[in-house]
């Protein structure tokens, strides 16, 4: 138990530094003393700083994909679940996780290319599959003309993108709570691939954010 919680705060301290200073400029040392200990003291808990960039990207990426796949299950099943509701649970799921934990989610967008080939390579197919979740849904909408017939993947990494870059601004202090946070990013999303008619938007774009 005193070891898991050694390791936590080291990760903990890493994620803050990583982000702020980035990987290349995060030294063990520098860990070490935001930890107030030795730099050796480090090294009888972890092997490396870049297994402790592997430890936090890895296990972020874990908690991406099981807050999506719940996401999906709650949401329930195409085609009982339209297109909308799903995309909707997706986007958030992913802004819970970044809200969640700041630090961690700013370290895996912005410092997995900083990991070894292998291990950067795990994680580029991993970040693949989870976009893959969300161009299945947006093509079943383009499907079922609920969706605008745009390019699935460029689609998914619109809203990717959109959803990754909170990491750059958004303060756990700031004004806007994760929830209202999380619905007003579901909303945009959806505005941004739906179907137009005269009106604009259709209205009836698979039960959306409510």
């Amino acid at each position: 138990m005193v070891e898991t919680t050694r390791r936590r705060e080291i990760e903990d301290a890493a994620s803050s530094l990583f982000r702020e200073h980035g990987y290349s400029g995060t030294s063990v040392r520098d860990i070490a003393r935001a930890l107030d200990i030795q730099g050796a003291s480090l090294y009888a808990h972890v092997t490396s700083k870049q297994d402790v960039l592997w430890a936090i990207v890895e296990q972020t990426a874990a908690r991406f994909e099981a807050a999506a796949d719940a996401a999906l299950a709650g949401a329930g099943p195409a085609p009982v679940a339209g297109p909308g509701t799903r995309l909707a649970a997706l986007v958030r799921a992913h802004i819970g996780i970044v809200t969640d934990d700041i630090e961690r989610a700013g370290v895996f967008v912005l410092e997995w290319r900083s990991l070894s080939t292998e291990r950067r390579a795990e994680i580029a197919g991993r970040r693949d599959a989870y976009e893959a979740r969300f161009r299945t849904v947006i093509s079943d909408g383009i499907a079922t003309g609920t969706f605008a017939p745009v390019d699935p993947a460029v689609a998914a990494a619109f809203v990717l993108t959109a959803l990754n870059g909170l990491v750059a601004w958004y303060r756990p202090d700031g004004r806007v709570e994760p929830a209202a946070l999380a619905e007003t990013y579901a909303d945009l999303a959806l505005r941004a691939v739906l179907a137009l008619d005269k009106d604009g938007p259709m209205a009836d774009a698979g039960q959306g954010p409510t």
